[in-house]
């Protein structure tokens, strides 16, 4: 076996523990440490994949941003806010109507336009099938993302704001009247 299989194997397993022990912890505090282990683990098997600009982008987004801000966001949180969350009791109240009729609209229109489009016939999808593998990486990845891979893409800016707005409710402190 040799020394980069081991490396490799190190951060698999390393990846694989830390991520079952960020959903099984009790405590948020180490749970979000560890998910830091867990991303950084996971560039590293990027790097192992030749796929530098990923890996790359995963400790900028992931481990640059969105973890500081859960961290920060738990951090600043009072625990009387934290100890208030409970279970939701059913799964539609009156005051969701309004946000599923919202997203209902949404993806009726999305399911529309998919349904409509003809795909192979599109410019930029056609230009995106010839390029040559001499390109620059980064205008590639661009390509590709803005292409191929937009609804993924979309699908994770979608998570990211999620886990925004959620760092920003944890974060703001309610009045006392």
């Amino acid at each position: 076996m040799s020394t980069e299989q081991i490396i490799f194997y190190f951060f698999a397993a390393l990846v694989l523990i830390s991520a079952f022990m960020v959903v099984s912890m009790h405590n948020l505090v180490r749970s979000i440490f560890l998910f830091f282990v867990t991303l950084f683990s996971l560039a590293a098997l990027y790097v192992f994949a030749f796929a530098d600009f990923v890996a790359v982008t995963q400790v900028v987004i992931y481990v640059g941003g969105v973890l500081v801000l859960m961290l920060f966001a738990f951090m600043l949180s009072n625990k009387e806010l934290l100890s208030k969350i409970n279970p939701v009791n059913g799964l539609i109240r009156i005051n969701h109507i309004a946000g599923i009729l919202v997203c209902v609209l949404f993806l009726f229109i999305l399911l529309n336009v998919i349904i409509q489009t003809d795909f192979e016939n599109l410019k930029w999808i056609k230009a995106a099938d010839q390029i040559s593998t001499n390109d620059n990486t980064v205008h590639l990845i661009g390509i590709q993302t803005m292409t191929r891979y937009l609804l993924p893409f979309e699908v994770l800016s979608v998570l990211l704001l999620m886990a925004l707005v959620g760092a920003a409710h944890l974060a703001r402190k309610e009045r006392k009247v």
